[in-house]
């Protein structure tokens, strides 16, 4: 590590040993020694042309640039020192992303955090980080406003409490030369949604915000200059942080920004700013089929699903309702981005695709050996990996240099990789094998199925028992007539001992703030 004053983050990374092995074998991939990812993403670019849009107004590059150089400098005055710990808290806007955009050039790592998140939940960031500085929008400080408390500086933004910041803005210089940083300095920490136990905080260098641009978005995309970007997610997700900042203005390209959570907000900011890329969850492309109709979406032309498995029905029915094939693709928040993938001509319907540009993956068997085919343990690597902050979880992840991701996949001759489960969601019945995902899907193929997550749960006669649980479409009437449906169903679709013998229905899933199922928390439930 080079220029770093606090030596905090880099004090904490893994020891040699327990670090998978990184790959740098695409040109793009090497990095010169010297590198700020914030400046090669804002600083290059044509001062006029369009970098964000949202419902508040449009922002073009220079006057991103300038705000992030006007937050850099007042972060400056308030003590930061290259390697402190910032936490970001806010719905994407501009505000937020120049804020992103401001800690790395600064010299400092960006701790962005879930807008749902509540004191508790901060206070294990703000404690596992040992964040110094603060920037949060006023809708969300008081929820958060506990765990706060002692930082060396909390800069409050929009709304009332905002009058002293945006008055710092307008008294401040926007210029700000880009700290000196190394690109393998730290850059960021983003913390894991926590579908497994406590959230694990990732470290990801300057190398690695521009590697997922270089080896994902450019190679699978393919994006052009001047598109329009979307996407659902908040940029403490670092599946939201590539399509929704990294990705648009790696490519030269545009941040849409939509005006409230939910589907239908999407839809309306397709339909008002013209969005080329959408990136969203399997679960919303569900929802968005009964509500794409009427309006304009032919502005689209890419749109990409992560964060769970994208259901073959699911892609099938996005097709032929819009002509538009979804590009699914695995990411990790250990590894950045999207490591494996498809797009175009190369898709094969319910298939996660084969790995990006950059990256190797395999299978890895009981005993831990690779396999190219077959069932196993995903495993990969590339120019990103797991670095977890002061995690002893660090060793269970990375084995023999592979990043291994907790995903059970078939690989076959075509060197494509299908989902099966979670490595922990396969349920076993009376000596079968099966694939919480599977039911899932079989599930999700009836009309009155809105959403599901299926389970195993004790049985004394079969060891497990398949068990679902199901939100009901609109207008679907939960029964018992509708159980047996459901069952006859799932019979029909895939080998019958997989059915789920128990139906229940709820109202909700239980999901983590970035939309990810928590199954471990429905084995709980009656």
């Amino acid at each position: 590590m080079t220029g770093l004053r606090d030596s905090f983050v880099a004090d904490r990374l893994p020891p040699p040993e327990d670090l998978p092995e990184f790959l740098f074998e695409l040109p793009e991939l090497r990095y010169p020694e010297r590198l700020n990812a914030a400046s090669a993403l804002i600083d290059r670019h044509n001062t006029a042309d369009l970098a964000l849009v949202s419902e508040e107004g449009s922002w073009t590059y220079g006057e991103i640039r300038a705000l992030a150089g006007r937050i850099a400098n007042i972060l400056v005055a308030d003590g930061l020192v290259p390697g402190n710990r910032v936490l970001l808290r806010g719905p994407n806007g501009a505000m937020l992303f120049a804020a992103w955009l401001a800690v790395l050039k600064a010299g400092g790592v960006a701790v962005a955090t879930m807008p749902m998140l509540r004191a508790g939940e901060v206070a294990h960031v703000v404690e596992k980080a040992a964040i110094s500085h603060a920037i949060v929008d006023t809708a969300g400080l008081e929820a958060v406003r506990p765990a706060l408390a002692g930082l060396k500086s909390l800069l409050v933004y929009d709304g009332d409490q905002g009058k002293a910041f945006e008055q710092r803005l307008r008294d401040c210089a926007p210029d700000f030369a880009a700290a000196d940083t190394a690109s393998d300095d730290p850059a960021l920490i983003a913390f894991t949604s926590g579908t497994t136990g406590a959230p694990k905080g990732c470290i990801q260098f300057h190398r690695d915000i521009l590697a997922a641009a270089d080896a994902f978005s450019a190679r699978i995309l393919k994006p052009r200059p001047g598109m329009r970007w979307l996407c659902s997610a908040p940029i403490a997700f670092t599946f939201g942080l590539g399509q929704s900042l990294i990705f648009p203005w790696a490519s030269g390209g545009a941040a849409v920004i939509a005006s409230a959570p939910g589907p239908a907000a999407l839809l309306d900011a397709v339909d008002r700013h013209g969005a080329n890329i959408l990136a969203t969850a399997p679960t919303a492309y569900k929802a968005l089929l009964g509500l794409i109709g009427g309006r304009d979406i032919s502005s689209l032309v890419t749109c990409v699903s992560a964060g769970e498995h994208l259901p073959e029905a699911v892609w099938r029915a996005w097709k032929e309702a819009t002509g538009l094939a979804i590009v699914d693709g695995i990411g990790a928040t250990e590894m950045m981005h999207i490591f494996i993938s498809a797009a175009g001509g190369d898709i094969r319907p319910g298939a996660t695709g084969r790995p990006v540009p950059g990256y190797r993956a395999c299978l890895l068997d009981e005993d831990g050996l690779e396999m190219t085919t077959g069932t196993g343990r995903l495993a990969v690597k590339g120019p990103t990996g797991c670095r977890y902050l002061d995690d002893p979880r660090q060793k269970a992840y990375v084995v023999n240099g592979w990043n291994v991701t907790g995903d059970t996949y078939r690989a076959d001759d075509q060197g494509y990789f299908w989902f099966v489960a979670r490595s922990d969601d396969m349920i076993i019945s009376a000596g079968y094998n099966i694939a919480a995902p599977e039911v899932e899907n079989a599930l999700l193929s009836h009309a009155a199925v809105q959403e599901c997550a299926v389970i195993g749960v004790a049985d004394e006669e079969r060891g497990q028992r398949v068990k679902a649980f199901v939100v009901v479409a609109p207008g679907a009437q939960a029964n018992e007539e509708l159980v047996e449906r459901l069952k006859t169903h799932v019979k029909a679709a895939i080998a019958p001992y997989k059915y789920p013998r128990e139906i229940a229905f709820v109202d909700a899933l239980p999901k983590t703030a970035t939309g990810k199922l928590q199954r471990y928390a429905l084995r709980d439930k009656p």
